[in-house]
């Protein structure tokens, strides 16, 4: 893996592990607890991508991650005394970081694995919200991907913005990191705006 590729990859875990320790800290979960839905938020989509494509899972070829989702995890209990203060809001952006990131880096991995472009952006997509959906149905809450969040969309637009600059010929580099930063501004514009798509409906005959 690319060096960029690499850090960019270490980072989205951390944000990932971060936003699913603040999750735990809001339903005051045990530190075991904190770990584990540090771990599911950060490996999650990207196990099941990798399963998918029938390679070697990215965190037992290299254990780094799952320190890395350890300290961070560590780190936040201690650092973060009460999780309940901090606003909502901070989550959605930590999450917004990690679905930007996971989404385009799950796109190039699926591409240079030699799965068609379709099928990569879907991975890039299973990568950037899977974790999140699993976090978020082990806290018992509606996941993200199923409300009338822009949320998949924006990780389907990184994935599509990744294949459409290395279409136009640009750098590995300069088409993840500006495929990236258009995913993260559609992700952060909706939760600024508080922009979502509108909500499926069917009307009785009696609210007519």
């Amino acid at each position: 893996m690319p060096e960029l590729l690499y850090w960019l990859d270490l980072f989205g875990v951390v944000v990932f592990a971060f936003s699913g320790a603040l999750m735990a800290g809001r339903y005051q979960l045990d530190p075991f607890g904190v770990v584990v839905l540090s771990a599911v938020t950060a490996i999650g989509g990207g196990t099941i991508r990798d399963v998918i494509l029938d390679t070697q899972v990215f965190w037992i070829k290299n254990p780094l991650y799952l320190y890395v989702i350890l300290l961070t995890a560590i780190l936040t209990i201690v650092l973060i005394r009460c999780p309940k203060r901090i606003p909502k809001r901070f989550l959605l952006i930590a999450d917004a970081f990690g679905l930007a990131l996971f989404a385009v880096l799950g796109t190039q991995k699926a591409m240079a694995l030699g799965a068609p472009i379709s099928v990569s952006i879907v991975m890039g997509t299973l990568t950037g919200v899977a974790g999140g959906m699993i976090r978020d149905v082990i806290c018992n809450v509606i996941p993200l991907i199923l409300r009338q969040e822009i949320y998949a969309t924006a990780a389907i637009l990184g994935g599509g913005l990744y294949v459409f600059f290395n279409y136009l010929g640009w750098s590995e580099n300069f088409s993840i990191i500006f495929a990236i930063l258009g995913a993260l501004k559609l992700r952060l514009a909706a939760i600024y705006w508080q922009v979502s798509l509108p909500a499926f409906q069917i009307i009785e005959k009696n609210d007519v």
